[in-house]
């Protein structure tokens, strides 16, 4: 049976702290999917489009990784693909305590649909654990740098 693990997130933006998580699950696994959720309802500062396309630059070259957008609960989207896991980073134990309920609520409900699905967790390297997404972005929009915090940054296409 092929060892599928997804890493859903919004991405926005995909930071070093997100590569690293990657990478380090991807020898556990046949393949690993990038997922981006999407809510119709959340302003993005990235565009969904470069956001893929700037994730995909990350891993070019990396066939047992792809990265796609999906809409509705993660769970379900883990179901659609037959992954049996979601991977997940954790900065510290505020992280922690947040993903753990998720965790729980996800392993009762793919129970249900008989298709358990397993989180696994990884700490964040030591060195990436202060980057976040939301910080990244009001460095952003405040005119700031973020190449020190995201790859291939120019990427990345601000919504209007």
């Amino acid at each position: 049976m092929e060892r599928i693990g997804i890493f859903p997130g919004s991405f926005d933006p995909f930071t070093k702290g997100h590569e690293d998580i990657v990478r380090r699950f991807l020898p556990q696994f046949d393949k690993v999917i990038i997922a981006l959720g999407v809510n119709s309802k959340k302003k993005y500062m990235f565009d969904t489009n470069s956001r893929i396309e700037h994730i995909q630059s990350l891993f070019k070259g990396e066939s047992t990784i792809s990265v796609e957008a999906y809409e509705g609960l993660t769970i379900d989207f883990c179901q659609r693909k037959k992954a049996g896991y979601l991977l997940r980073g954790l900065r510290n134990a505020t992280d922690f305590e947040f993903e753990k309920a998720i965790a729980h609520m996800n392993e009762a409900i793919s129970e249900e649909a008989n298709s358990r699905v397993e989180t696994l967790f990884l700490m964040t390297d030591k060195n990436l654990s202060a980057i976040s997404s939301s910080i990244v972005r009001e460095i952003k929009k405040n005119n700031g740098k973020i190449d020190q915090f995201v790859t291939n940054q120019e990427l990345l296409i601000i919504n209007t």
